[in-house]
C-alpha cells in the first residue's frame, strides 16, 4: 500500500468521524468529567490568530502555533520561527509560552517549546492560624518538549511532540511524560484541508513531598498514647488532559472564488476531551494582499454549562531587515470570568 492510499483513507476516516460527531447531538457523556484530571493549564491555547478563529485551528496550524494544535503542520513550515506569547490568563494567572522551529531539509522540521504557569505568592493559612502563618506560599506549572515533524508526500504530514510536565505547590510537587500526535492532508478536492491530533497522551501525576509528612494519634480515643506519631498523605493518581481533535477547513475566496489576492478562510474543529463532554469550534479568517487579517470564531459550540463563547481579532504582517513578523491580537469570551485580550508574536528568518 503506497502514501497516497494511506493518505486517501486517512482523509476518509476523519470525514466519517466529523460527520458522525455532531449527529450524536453531542450528548454521549450523561456525567461530566470537568475536573478530573492533572495540569490543565495545558489546555490553554497559544498564538493570537488561533485563539482568535474560535480555537478551529487543527487545520490552519502549518506554522510554529502547531507545535501546540497539531505538530502535523510543523512540516509546511519554510523557515526557522520562534514564536512568545504572555497571557494575563484569569484569577490573576499569568501564562507565557516560547517556542523555536527549524526546518532541515531532506529531514524534516524540528522545534522546542516552554509553557510556565505563574501566580503572585499567597499567605499561608491553617485552622489554627486562619488569618495567615506570615509564610508565603508558590504555585506553579510549566512544560518543557521537543518536536518533529515531517512531509510523507507533498499533501500529507504528520508530526509528534515529547515533553515533560511538572506542577509545584509549596514544597510538594507532581511530574510526568507526555506524547502529541498528529496527522494534515490537503485534499485533491479544492485543497480542502483535513487534520486529526491526539495530545496529552502520557503518565498519569501524583503531587508527592514534605508537605504530605504529617503528625497523627492513631487512636485519639485513648489516653496515653503517643499523639504525634510520623504519618504519610498519599494523594490520588490523575490523568492528563488528553484532547482529540478532528477538523475541517477551506479557503472559500481562492479554492472557490478564484481571488488570488485575498483568503477566506473557513474552518471547524470537533474535540473529544477526556475531562469533559464534546462540543465544536468554528472560526473564520478573511486576510487582504497577506497584510492584515480579521479573525472571528465560537468556542464549544453545543458544550452543556459552557465558559466558551465567541472570540474575535486581528493580525498585522510585517517584512524587515529580511525578518518577517506576524502580529497577532485575540479577544476571547470566557463567559462569566470575562473576556481576555491576547496578544503573540511569531518571527520568520
Amino acid at each position: 500500500m503506497n502514501l497516497k492510499n494511506i493518505a486517501k483513507k486517512s482523509t476518509f476516516g476523519a470525514l466519517v468521524i466529523l460527520l458522525y460527531f455532531p449527529a450524536q447531538n453531542l450528548q454521549a457523556q450523561v456525567i461530566g468529567r470537568v475536573g478530573t484530571t492533572a495540569s490543565p493549564f495545558l489546555k490553554i491555547g497559544i498564538g493570537g490568530r488561533a485563539l482568535a478563529m474560535g480555537e478551529a485551528y487543527t487545520t490552519q496550524a502549518e506554522d510554529i502555533t502547531g507545535i501546540y494544535w497539531n505538530p502535523a503542520g510543523l512540516a509546511n513550515i519554510s523557515k526557522n520561527q520562534a514564536l512568545f506569547s504572555h497571557y494575563e490568563y484569569i484569577a490573576d494567572l499569568n501564562y507565557d509560552f516560547g517556542a523555536v522551529v527549524i526546518p532541515v531539509e531532506g529531514f524534516g522540521t524540528i522545534g522546542a517549546f516552554v509553557g510556565y504557569l505563574g501566580m503572585p505568592d499567597i499567605e499561608r493559612t491553617t485552622i489554627q492560624f486562619p488569618n495567615g502563618t506570615g509564610e508565603r506560599v508558590s504555585a506553579n506549572s510549566y512544560v518543557v518538549g521537543l518536536s518533529y515533524s515531517r512531509a510523507l508526500t507533498d499533501r500529507f504530514t504528520i508530526g509528534s511532540n515529547a515533553k515533560y510536565i511538572q506542577e509545584t505547590i509549596w514544597h510538594s510537587k507532581a511530574s510526568g511524560i507526555a506524547f502529541d500526535i498528529g496527522v494534515f492532508y490537503r485534499a485533491f478536492f479544492r485543497n480542502l484541508k483535513i487534520g486529526m491530533s491526539i495530545t496529552n497522551f502520557g503518565t498519569e501525576m501524583q503531587m508527592q513531598g514534605r508537605d504530605m509528612l504529617i503528625q497523627h494519634d492513631i487512636n485519639d480515643t485513648f489516653e496515653g498514647n503517643n499523639e504525634n506519631i510520623g504519618g504519610h498523605l498519599d494523594a490520588d493518581h490523575f490523568p492528563l488532559p488528553i484532547l482529540f481533535r478532528v477538523g475541517l477547513s477551506s479557503n472559500i475566496a481562492k479554492d472557490f472564488l478564484g481571488a488570488e489576492n485575498h483568503d477566506w478562510i473557513v474552518a471547524i474543529d470537533a474535540v473529544h476531551p477526556n475531562d469533559n463532554k464534546e462540543y465544536l469550534s468554528a472560526g473564520t479568517e478573511l486576510r487582504l494582499y497577506e497584510m492584515f487579517s480579521l479573525r472571528g470564531g465560537y468556542r464549544q459550540l453545543y458544550l452543556e454549562d459552557s465558559e466558551g463563547g465567541p472570540t474575535f481579532g486581528f493580525g498585522l504582517y510585517f517584512k524587515t531587515m529580511g525578518t518577517e513578523m506576524n502580529l497577532d491580537y485575540a479577544n476571547v469570551d470566557y463567559g462569566r470570568l470575562d473576556k481576555q485580550n491576547k496578544f503573540s508574536i511569531i518571527l520568520s528568518f
